[in-house]
């Protein structure tokens, strides 16, 4: 019971010393996390800025011809933010890649670019609107890529799931500051002629943006990344701080082995798939690495990578859970509140603020209980098939009473009063617990932390792109299947989340407790696809004392692996 009444409980099962488990990799993880927050202020703020009667005006949303062409000007205000973020994930990859730029620089550039966009975001002009509200997606989308990789790399394996999941409670805190803020200046700031009332909400974007850049320069960089930049001597002192260990310790010393031979061997393996075999592969305890010829011959040698076996898969695997994430309609809920609360019968414009504000404040909460309490006890695949089941049963209601409501006008406009709208208002609320304490932030923790080292940002630009693309359809689609389908939106959502139960149940294999250089142990080529079975070998083998550096490294020795070892879980 301790493990879940102490949040930052030493987790007794680990074997690492309790220095590892301190304060510095909380405050690391929160000091980085600012850039996580700007995300949750957009998802939260937005939606209910748009109902604002002063941003209406300003915009031209109350003279829209009609209710379609309302629809796509909402659309296109909120769905911008994602067009940026899409990009983003793939040119802050590209851009850091090209620079040769390591976590910090890259968080650093997104921020900066976050505060320009924020600037333009007040002049009350759609243009500028739209320009200002592409660079701060283009800021969050290259944020959110480096995010959870910076914190899965530097984070002790007993508590990975605990502080990647860290991100995703700023983005919650930050999400209720968003629904409170519009719910407050609509009180505070009547009328459609207070430029105040829509200015403070994007206004306040600029606190969460430079507390990052307050806090950059203090942290440390990624070791894994100073690693495969052959930086051993910086890797071993950023390892060592965030453990708060001495240098010599033994377990920083053996971390640090492990990581290189990891690193080593990935290297190898590049240059046995397709690689020049130029530059040299030293012993990993000399830190030495192969040296690109050109960034572009380097790309071609991770698409290899990326593309081999054992490594394809998990790309398609985090993938895949980004897209199921977003056709939760999670997103769609965020953006859109006030209007799915209209939908559902409290209509006026503070009372669908109020009920977002609450909803926002379920979500925190959720969220929190999630990261501290659920991922690192109960893993992934359980709260995410638990979570399915219960969104599944909660959409099918709401879509129902939509239905019968849809039906019959004159009941819409007192449905939020109703019993049956009561209900409904309820299933909303359990839907966004079981969310947060499940799709929200499992798809991020399982992408950063399945990747090999080496590839493990360019093969990261994937789901982080898919992410922001899945939110793009769904958020930019939601006015529009509102006005047209309206109960059929969620049954559709409902459909969707069918599919995510079935897939993770089947697919999706369990990787609490698997150290980042293990997971080719779940995932590499001789790994079954079924999700129970790859997890089984995993087991087998870790019992027998076999880890994935060791499999490699006999495997190129041309040696079989003995006693309890990978080839002996191929065979349950």
């Amino acid at each position: 019971m301790k493990y879940l009444t102490n949040p930052f409980a030493v987790p007794e099962s680990s074997g690492l010393p309790k220095e590892v488990f301190g304060w510095r990799p909380y405050v690391l993880t929160f000091s980085a996390s600012w850039a996580a927050a700007c995300y949750g202020y957009d998802g939260g703020f937005i939606g209910g800025t748009l109902a604002l009667p002063s941003f209406q005006h300003a915009f031209g949303l109350d003279t829209a011809e009609s209710a379609k062409a309302l629809a796509g000007l909402k659309s296109n205000i909120v769905t911008t933010f994602q067009a940026g973020a899409f990009f983003g994930a793939i040119f802050g990859y590209f851009a850091g890649a090209f620079l040769g730029i390591g976590r910090k620089p890259a968080l650093m550039a997104a921020m900066s670019t976050m505060v320009v966009g924020s600037i333009l975001e007040l002049f009350p002009h759609v243009a500028m609107l739209y320009t200002g509200r592409a660079l701060t997606g283009l800021a969050v989308g290259s944020a959110m890529l480096v995010l959870p990789i910076y914190i899965a790399e530097f984070a002790p394996n007993a508590i990975r799931g605990r502080l990647v999941a860290i991100f995703e409670i700023m983005v919650q805190v930050f999400l209720v500051i968003g629904f409170w803020v519009n719910y407050g200046v609509v009180r505070n700031l009547p009328g459609k002629n207070s430029s105040a009332q829509w200015r403070i909400p994007f206004a306040l974007q600029f606190i969460p943006s430079v507390l990052c850049i307050i806090s950059i320069p203090f942290m440390i960089e990624s070791p894994r990344w100073l690693l495969t930049k052959g930086r051993t001597d910086d890797a071993r002192k950023a390892l060592a701080w965030v453990r708060n260990l001495p240098e010599d310790h033994a377990l920083v010393q053996s971390e640090l082995a492990e990581a290189q031979a990891s690193i080593s061997i990935e290297q190898e393996l590049d240059v046995n798939v397709g690689g020049t075999g130029t530059g040299n592969v030293g012993p990993s305890s000399a830190g030495r690495y192969r040296r690109p010829t050109g960034v572009l011959r380097e790309h071609r040698q991770l698409w290899r990578e990326l593309s081999a076996p054992g490594v394809r898969n998990r790309v398609l695997l985090s993938i895949s859970l980004m897209m199921l994430q977003q056709l939760t309609g999670i997103n769609a809920v965020n953006y859109f509140s006030p209007i799915i609360f209209e939908e559902l019968g409290y209509s006026t414009t503070e009372v669908a603020l109020l009920a977002t504000g609450v909803y926002g404040i379920v979500k925190m909460v959720s969220s929190i209980l999630f990261s501290f309490f659920i991922v690192d006890r109960f893993g992934r695949r359980p709260p995410m098939l638990i979570g399915a089941a219960v969104m599944a049963v909660c959409m099918f209601y709401v879509g129902a009473f939509a239905k019968i409501v849809g039906n019959e006008p004159a009941t819409a406009q007192v449905g939020g009063g109703s019993p049956g709208g009561q209900a409904a208002l309820a299933m909303i609320y359990i839907y966004i617990i079981a969310n947060s304490a499940s799709w929200t932030s499992i798809p991020w923790i399982f992408a950063a932390e399945v990747f090999p080292t080496r590839i493990r940002s360019f093969a990261m630009m994937f789901p982080t792109s898919t992410q922001y693309l899945g939110q793009f359809v769904v958020v930019y689609s939601l006015p529009y299947m509102v006005n047209t389908i309206q109960y059929g939106t969620y049954l559709f959502y409902a459909a969707w989340i069918v599919v995510g139960f079935i897939f993770t149940y089947f697919l999706v294999p369990e990787t609490k407790g698997v150290t980042l250089e293990d997971m080719d142990l779940l995932f590499d080529a001789g790994a079954p696809v079924w999700a129970r079975a790859a997890r089984r070998r995993y087991e087998t083998a870790h019992t027998a004392g076999v880890t994935a550096v060791v499999v490699h490294r006999l495997e190129t020795e041309g040696k079989e692996v003995q006693a309890g070892g990978v080839e002996q879980v191929e065979e349950v």
